[in-house]
């Protein structure tokens, strides 16, 4: 069985640990910053703790709709989120994302991987989303 493709972003954020992480875990901030680009929010879910669920549907700028969900495996506040990562619309390519958070000087050192692909193809696609997505992340706290 061939390893799986995955893809790992680090991140220097100008904002506490506690406010990342609160952006991640809160609806009401993950609706400011999620998606890959200009494209609104629609909806945000979040029940972050081990075995609760987040949904977060969105638009592109091309006008298309994206839903994705996940459950939460791994919870410690301000520190460490892994969740499982899935598209609505095609729940057998499950993969698993991992997220750490470190402080440091200038704010905090974010360790994004997601890993367990279907193909290169998808994780390609999805190196290009989220560095979109972290970018807005990252004007968040600018």
């Amino acid at each position: 069985m061939k390893e799986q493709p995955s893809l790992t972003i680090v991140r220097r954020i100008k904002a506490s640990p506690a406010k990342v992480y609160a952006a991640w875990t809160q609806p009401e901030l993950m609706v400011r910053w999620w998606g890959p680009d200009g494209g609104p929010v629609l909806s945000a879910e979040a029940d972050p703790r081990v075995g609760g669920r987040f949904r977060v549907v969105f638009q592109t700028l091309d006008g298309e709709t994206h839903d994705c969900r996940g459950e939460y495996r791994e919870v410690e506040a301000d520190r460490k989120l892994v969740f499982t990562w899935e598209w609505v619309t095609m729940p057998e390519r499950r993969s698993l994302v991992t997220i750490r958070l470190r402080p440091v000087a200038e704010g905090t050192e974010l360790d994004f991987t997601h890993a367990q692909f279907f193909d290169e193809v998808a994780r390609d696609a999805h190196y290009v989303g989220w560095n979109g997505a972290l970018d807005k992340l990252e004007a968040l706290f600018a």
